[in-house]
């Protein structure tokens, strides 16, 4: 999993509460388990004007004008900010992976769905909880003119708009700590592959019959 350290993006204000993981990438795109793919098909029902099947060619689809992630201005987009009680729903972990293959880092929103925010973490995406005020003051900048640009900064736990105004956000220590050197839960237990191997050679020498090739 890449290293999640500082991260600078464009804003997309998804102005959407209690967005469920099938409105963030529908039930018929499931059936690979490979985590990347997904992310032309992010937001499907809502992003284009067709109904979305798997193998379609997305590139020849018509775009839905008025959904936020086809303005031109968030087009670069890579945080997205949203509304309360974001990825209810079902567990599927290709949420997670449909939001880091469009290319977001980054989720801001008052409140998560437990499950979809732990798959966040497990997945390299940052999800931020922040008061509710202070995300309807981030909406009214990201409609603005010019899209808002916001630095987050893990370590400091802060975020920097515009290189200006600074807001603190609370994280979980050991998921800070596994964000900021990119260990999923693959990662943290290779940090103990000495261990691992010192005990299965010791179950070798104590237990040998259970190494043994059955097919023999």
């Amino acid at each position: 999993m890449e290293k999640f350290e500082t991260f600078e993006g464009i804003v997309c204000p998804l102005d959407r509460a209690n967005v469920d993981t099938d409105a963030i990438i529908p039930k018929q795109f499931l059936k690979s388990i490979k985590r990347t793919g997904f992310g032309p098909n992010l937001f499907d029902e809502w992003r284009y004007l067709d109904v979305g099947e798997p193998g379609k060619d997305n590139s020849q689809r018509p775009l839905n004008p008025d959904f936020v992630l086809n303005d031109p201005r968030y087009r670069d987009a890579s945080i997205l900010l949203a509304r309360e009680n974001f990825g209810c729903g079902s567990s599927r972990e290709h949420a997670p992976w449909a939001l880091l293959d469009y290319g977001f880092r980054v989720i801001i929103a008052p409140s998560f769905a437990d499950i979809f925010y732990n798959n966040c973490f497990k997945n390299g995406i940052l999800p931020i909880v922040l008061p509710e005020e202070t995300v309807d003051e981030l909406f009214e900048k990201a409609r603005g003119e010019r899209p808002l640009k916001i630095t987050v900064d893990l370590e400091r736990q802060k975020l920097l708009l515009d290189h200006a105004r600074e807001i603190a956000f609370e994280i979980d220590p050991f998921r800070k700590h596994c964000l900021l050197e990119g260990l999923d839960d693959i990662g943290l237990t290779l940090q103990h592959v000495d261990e691992i191997r010192a005990y299965e050679e010791r179950r070798r020498q104590e237990a040998p019959w259970l190494f043994q090739d059955l097919r023999a």
